[in-house]
């Protein structure tokens, strides 16, 4: 075993740090923050739409139409409603089922009014009790 001296010193440590990963700005693409912040002003011409609730009653309604854009008298059409059929359910337990139990359907004050356009058909809205 023969210790042979070096010849030459080892070259020299060339280690180079690694750098710091970019910022969230920098990776998605934005645009670094101007200082003072100064907003931008747009101008947006905005055309105003009103619109105006109208109330559905127990008649036709006059209105206009949101489908047709029509000026209406609103066509009803009544349903026995949610009272009419409780009360009826009601008059039946309580003896009375030999017809007497339909009376409710008659009443006007237990109808539910459906209103549609006349024009187009579409369906305005309903009241109820």
């Amino acid at each position: 075993m023969s210790k042979e001296t070096p010849s030459a010193p080892p070259p020299p440590y060339q280690y180079v740090p690694p750098q710091a990963p970019p910022s969230y700005a920098q990776a998605v693409g934005g645009v670094p923050p101007s200082s003072p912040f100064t907003p931008q002003q747009r101008v947006l011409a905005v055309q105003q739409v009103v619109t105006t609730v109208v109330p559905i009653g127990h008649n036709s309604t006059h209105m206009i139409c949101p489908s047709c854009h029509a000026e209406i008298n609103s066509d009803v059409k009544k349903t026995p409603g949610l009272i009419a059929y409780v009360s009826g359910l009601l008059i039946a337990l309580f003896g009375c089922w030999l017809g007497c139990c339909l009376i409710p359907c008659c009443i006007d004050e237990c109808m539910d009014v459906h209103h549609y356009c006349p024009n187009c058909k579409s369906y305005l809205g309903r009241h109820t009790k």
